[in-house]
């Protein structure tokens, strides 16, 4: 079997520098890709284990508390609507039919535990280029809100009438000397338990001698929150983990790979890395075992090459013989693992029996220790005889006949 044909057996590679590093140093090799590839999936443990925390400022106790107002009146005679019909929200009410407003606040509040109060008052205020200098604040009502359901809920009535007639009162007093307006005020005081604190709702009152309506709507919400440090745990980090598996998994690889080619032959893997380093001087061909009256059995096959350099010759690599040699003149400088010119001249024969599996003779073999020489057959050289020579032998020095063997 050649060179070429075990390298075939051995690796199916195509980078001999690749083997030979295989061949060299494969154990080594495959206990680091084993111990890489350990370590890999355990950090991937960890990583998935121990996700990282940090601390950042957040909101905590977060609480919302609003309050939302609605308007209504009961009509008292005939008009526009039936008496006793009851508007809710209009946007405008008349002063005849619908004398008294009611305000009722719904404020909302985290906890059924909380507590909430409503105060209602009416203010008067005289004002000249923006500035008021006078004022009059009616109290209508101090109210404990009925809290439900997270709820608080109260009712106040306030006369649309006397307001009107307030109202005129101090314009007919300050006339020509500023302007009038009338607000209703709505304080909202409450405790929820983690925070306490109130809500100023104003709106405008716009009063004429037939009607009333309010400017603005009585609705506020009121957020409340706390600031503290908190740490906070990040997901896995899916880049790492996704690096750390392809790690793993390369070295495993890595490592089944290495074992399948650990029988790499260090010299095949060596000669083929010189055979590819050396490729461009390098020819296939096939050497006559008769080619050249001198053989020089070189040591490496970096020697052959530099005889072919410096002879501007070619290497011919003959597979069959599994040889190197350069031909210059009649001198031939060759390589083969196989030792001797002679011994790669003559295959091996299979004659059968154990003798099928006799290594190739190299000078004197087992099977000269075991010939014994018969005593009663005649001496060639004895001088009372002649030996006969078969004719259809072929004659040794009959170049013909050894090309046909």
């Amino acid at each position: 079997m050649s060179w070429n044909d075990r390298r075939g057996e051995q690796s199916v590679l195509e980078n001999p520098r690749l083997e030979l590093f295989i061949a060299k140093h494969g154990r080594r090799l495959l206990i680091a890709l084993v111990v890489v590839g350990v370590l890999a999936v355990a950090a991937t443990g960890w990583v998935v284990a121990t996700p990282s925390t940090t601390t950042t400022t957040q909101q905590v106790d977060a609480e919302t508390v609003s309050t939302e107002t609605t308007t209504s009146a009961v009509v008292v005679e005939d008009g526009l609507w039936t008496d006793g019909t009851e508007l809710e929200d209009s946007s405008v009410y008349m002063l005849s039919s619908t004398p008294e407003l009611t305000l009722t606040p719904q404020t909302s509040v985290p906890t059924a535990e909380s507590t909430v109060v409503h105060e209602v008052a009416v203010r008067h205020e005289a004002s000249r280029d923006d500035t008021v200098f006078w004022d009059d604040v009616d109290h209508q009502s101090r109210t404990d809100a009925n809290v439900s359901e997270g709820v608080g809920t109260s009712e106040t009535t306030i006369n649309a009438t006397a307001i009107a007639d307030r109202q005129r009162e101090i314009e007919s007093e300050v006339s020509g000397v500023g302007d009038v307006q009338t607000t209703i005020e709505l304080t909202v005081e409450y405790d929820t338990g983690t925070y306490t604190d109130e809500q100023e709702l104003v709106a405008p009152i716009q009063v004429t001698n037939e009607a009333y309506w309010l400017e603005e709507s009585l609705d506020e919400s009121t957020d409340h929150s706390q600031t503290a440090q908190v740490e906070v745990q990040e997901s896995p980090n899916a880049t790492a983990i996704g690096g750390l598996l392809a790690l793993a998994v390369l070295s495993f690889g890595g490592a089944v790979f290495v074992r399948n080619r650990e029988q790499i032959d260090v010299a095949a893997a060596r000669r083929a890395v010189h055979q590819n380093r050396y490729a461009e001087w390098i020819s296939r061909g096939s050497l006559p075992m008769w080619v050249g009256d001198y053989h020089i059995g070189l040591d490496t096959l970096e020697d052959v090459v530099d005889v072919a350099i410096d002879t501007n010759e070619r290497v011919v690599y003959d597979t069959q013989r599994d040889l190197f040699a350069v031909v210059n003149g009649n001198i031939v400088y060759y390589y083969t693992v196989q030792g001797e010119w002679e011994v790669t001249a003559w295959p091996a024969m299979d004659l059968g029996g154990d003798s099928a599996n006799a290594p190739p003779i190299e000078g004197a073999t087992d099977a000269d220790d075991d010939f014994e020489f018969d005593e009663s057959r005649p001496d060639p050289g004895d001088g009372d005889g002649d030996v006969e020579v078969d004719e259809d032998l072929p004659n040794p020095d009959d170049e013909d006949a050894w090309e046909q063997i």
